[in-house]
């Protein structure tokens, strides 16, 4: 019930349902993942996250993935605008949904936007501890994104932004791997931006997962898209090429992991070859500590959180396996076990940690703390040699009023 008094300009809001109870249906555009081209690691690691999030035991308030290591709580994805993070979130959810509709669980949908930043002091930080309580409810699944996060959340250092945008990176700060986090299982956070590079370091680091969302790649990728947006009203042949052949998400991911062998970041790849350099081949803990130490002299935000991400991601590769959509086609088949028959189940398909494995992890995560510190100082190199030029431009002006005596 909603009772507005009029002349005190005052509105008397009833009380909300509370999340995992009767609720309204989730209405949103749901993607299939054959409808995604390119983006092979975001779309994989998506798949994986939604049958995980439901392997989740509401009797014991607990996930076995929890335990057993590899549960993704909070991940960030980055790519230049249009390249598909708004499509991926269509997919997790859609997909996500679906399975609870099968083992008839409630699933929470949220998304924290520009919208909830309030002009009122404390207030936006309300609207995001909120936001964070209905993501984590456990009675629910849930999954909580926040678009265009560096929009939302300001740096620190940022003295030109909001009051309330300190607020809600402080609250998403405290909320993600804060002393009093406690991760069940049952919910994930995804944070996306355009540029990656603004937002807050700590609360970057926060983030257990980078997914790269660069779009179509590869030419085959640019044939695959054209034809699947452009329909089938139309009689143009195809040419020389078979349509799909290289979104076949397992022969695309293993490519995709394969070119991590390496670092890919100009940067990094510097640093590896030093090391090689000096120590040969990677193939004991003591060369990855080394390794890791000499990435941490290069990038001093390459820090101890750093390496428990990246950890937690291998953990997440040795679990990386690929529960059998029958588990999920029937409620009793999985969802509905035990969590100790549950955690047997997942537990026969762990595979063990590899070295390639490892370095391939390494890579692809200090690849991205790279990526994110050249973004930055592209940036601000761009900007000292605008202001010069405006400068030189101003000094050629101020000449010419002098010669005409207006100066």
């Amino acid at each position: 019930a909603h009772i507005r008094i009029e002349q005190d300009d005052f509105t008397l809001s009833g009380f909300d349902v509370a999340p995992g109870q009767k609720r309204k249906p989730l209405t949103m555009t749901f993607k299939k993942p054959e409808e995604i081209i390119g983006n092979h690691i975001a779309k994989y690691q998506a798949m994986k996250l939604a049958k995980m999030l439901v392997a989740y035991d509401f009797e014991r308030q607990l996930n076995p993935f929890v335990e057993l290591g590899g549960f993704l709580f909070t991940f960030i994805g980055d790519g230049m605008p249009g390249t598909g993070k708004t499509i991926l979130i269509q997919m997790l959810a859609g997909l996500v949904n679906g399975y609870c509709q099968t083992a008839g669980y409630a699933f929470h949908y949220e998304n924290f936007g520009v919208d909830q930043i309030s002009s009122y002091q404390g207030k936006s930080g309300q609207n995001c501890k909120e936001f964070v309580n209905n993501v984590i409810n456990p009675k629910a699944i849930g999954f909580g994104t926040i678009d265009d996060v560096d929009q939302v959340a300001a740096k620190r250092s940022d003295d030109r932004a909001s009051a309330g945008q300190h607020e809600v990176t402080a609250v998403l700060m405290e909320s993600f791997a804060g002393a009093s986090t406690v991760v069940r299982g049952n919910c994930t956070f995804g944070m996306f931006s355009n540029y990656p590079e603004n937002v807050d370091d700590a609360l970057r680091q926060r983030a257990g997962a980078r997914w790269l969302v660069d779009g179509p790649q590869t030419e085959d990728d640019y044939i695959d898209i054209f034809a699947m947006l452009v329909g089938k009203n139309h009689a143009i042949p195809l040419g020389g090429h078979t349509l799909f052949e290289g979104q076949e998400i397992k022969r695309a991911v293993s490519t995709s992991y394969g070119q991590h062998a390496k670092p890919q970041e100009d940067g990094l790849l510097a640093v590896w070859e030093m090391h090689e350099k000096e120590h040969g081949a990677i193939k004991t803990l003591a060369d990855i500590g080394a390794y890791l130490h000499r990435i941490k002299i290069a990038e001093p935000r390459f820090t101890g959180r750093a390496v428990k991400n990246i950890t937690d991601a291998i953990k997440m590769r040795a679990m990386d396996v690929e529960l059998p959509d029958d588990w999920f086609a029937t409620a009793g088949a999985f969802m509905h076990k035990g969590y100790d028959e549950k955690k047997a189940m997942i537990e026969e398909l762990r595979g063990p940690i590899t070295m390639e494995m490892v370095l391939q992890e390494i890579n692809r995560y200090a690849d991205s703390e790279f990526r994110y510190t050249d973004k930055s100082d592209d940036a601000a190199v761009s900007d000292i040699i605008r202001r010069e030029r405006q400068r030189e431009k101003a000094i050629h002006e101020i000449e010419t009023m002098k010669a005409e005596g207006r100066w």
